[in-house]
């Protein structure tokens, strides 16, 4: 039988490298529904109905022996549903301060490397006739806005969907052996400069393309590197492997409302609406703001065309939260200018082409690389909103009310913010440390009172 197998790309690459026991990369998701939880073995055939459509979820990674190449996904040849889909009820009285304690623990386990990098838990028991899908996949795996991912295939436009069709049939492709597998990977890596050598030749090629993308985004990317690091500020501590999570709900309408009445963007306004809360939650543990933070704000760079297919396509901007401004509307204009100085840079496609001309690089600069990242220290934390449906979704027939993401936490990076907009309501998960933030409700309730502090100036 003939063997198969993937290589990850360097930025998917890289998201493995950047784990370790306190820094864990998966992203995740907490959805809430409406209606009596379905029995588990009805969720059970609705997912293997439809797994052919991320046939990813049924891979896993295997590694180069002597890490002398990009790992590479292979079938899992002894998958097992209902290791991934887990059933559990949250304990009396069943409501949301037992669920965020129960998401937080979730999020604090890695995911096993031995298997595909999923996890699916159905939560009973949250009261008001409602239960929640919590989910975790690996950040290799998914960026995020890649259109494909299990919640994507599971979810349907109308209450009343047909009942799932029989699981198409499915049978693992051999895996290489480790020792072919270090082979190949050997050749490649001595083949793939030789290679793009000869495209640069070609007028209109790939390598062409992407050389030309680098260096027109390189000035702008030198001097994002060239800022230095970050400023010191208390979200960043050394971090454990044990997490808080916090749920906020955000009117979409009231977003809007502020960007009708001071201009900017949905986006400059989420980031003005962290600014503010920062600053008050900062402050009340450490005194007045003394320095601005500067946040990472991911960016997809997948096309339409490319719009369903597998891997990380994403990028990132810098840009200064002005912690230090105290009037509401002045950070507002404040932060929509920076996003347009950094979007108009350019460096957020240099950097892309440079992750994408990692594919070239030997893997020992992947692993440096990570080393790097955990040193250097280039932001403060993460802000990252996805923009999802404004129509309802549905769970084997039952609505999704809400539904609140969760990105992980990098080293020394105590806080993370994730938002995702659907059918006018932009949920936002807070992911903590356990013990840097413990007092994460406070900068929950610190989102609500500096989107109405933004409001009440209109």
């Amino acid at each position: 039988m003939e063997t198969w197998y993937e290589r990850l790309s360097a930025l998917d690459s890289l998201f493995l490298e950047l784990e370790d026991r306190s820094a864990h990369m998966h992203v995740g998701a907490v959805a809430i529904f409406d209606g009596p939880p379905p029995p588990y073995r009805d969720l059970l055939a609705l997912i293997e109905a439809r797994l052919q459509h991320v046939p990813r979820y049924r891979q896993r990674v295997m590694f180069v022996p002597l890490k002398q190449g990009r790992p590479v996904w292979v079938d899992e040849t002894q998958f097992d549903l209902e290791y991934h889909v887990r059933h559990t009820a949250l304990p009396a009285p069943g409501g949301e301060a037992e669920l965020k304690k129960l998401v937080g623990r979730l999020f604090s386990q890695a995911l096993d490397r031995d298997k595909p990098l999923w996890e699916m838990w159905l939560v009973e028991g949250l009261g008001e006739s409602r239960f929640a899908i919590v989910s975790k996949t690996h950040h290799c795996m998914l960026d995020g806005v890649s259109g494909v991912d299990l919640a994507t295939v599971l979810m349907d436009r109308h209450p009343d969907p047909s009942p799932p069709t029989a699981p198409a049939p499915w049978k693992p492709r051999k895996a290489p052996k480790a020792a072919d597998l270090l082979v190949s990977s050997i050749k490649e890596q001595l083949s793939n400069p030789l290679r793009m050598a000869r495209e640069a030749l070609q007028p209109n090629s790939e390598a062409v393309k992407l050389l030309s993308e680098v260096f027109s985004g390189l000035r702008p990317f030198v001097e994002v590197v060239t800022m230095g690091r970050a400023p010191q500020s208390p979200l960043n501590v050394p971090i454990g492997p044990h997490r808080r999570f916090e749920m906020v709900e955000i009117p979409l309408a009231k977003v809007k409302a502020v960007r009708a009445a001071h201009g900017g963007t949905v986006n400059d306004v989420i980031l003005a609406t962290v600014a503010g809360a920062l600053r008050s939650w900062l402050s009340a543990r450490h005194g007045p703001a003394e320095t601005d933070l500067r946040v990472l704000v991911p960016v997809s760079m997948r096309s339409r065309r490319a719009r369903g297919t597998y891997g990380n396509q994403v990028s990132a901007v810098f840009c200064t939260l002005p912690l230090t401004e105290p009037d509401p509307v002045q950070r507002l204009r404040k932060v929509h200018g920076a996003m347009m100085t950094a979007m108009k840079s350019g460096s957020a496609v240099g950097a892309h082409a440079l992750s994408r001309l990692g594919d070239f690089a030997p893997p020992q600069l992947l692993a440096q690389a990570a080393r790097l990242q955990a040193v250097s220290r280039m932001f403060n934390l993460v802000v990252t909103n996805v923009p999802g449906p404004q129509f309802p979704l549905y769970l084997l027939g039952r609505k999704m009310l809400r539904c609140y993401p969760q990105v992980p936490l990098a080293a020394h990076q105590s806080v993370g913010i994730a938002l995702l907009s659907y059918h006018g309501q932009i949920g936002a998960g807070l992911l903590g440390d356990a013990d840097a933030a413990r007092d994460l409700p406070a900068l929950a309730q610190a989102m609500h009172s500096a989107l109405d502090e933004l409001h009440a100036a209109g």
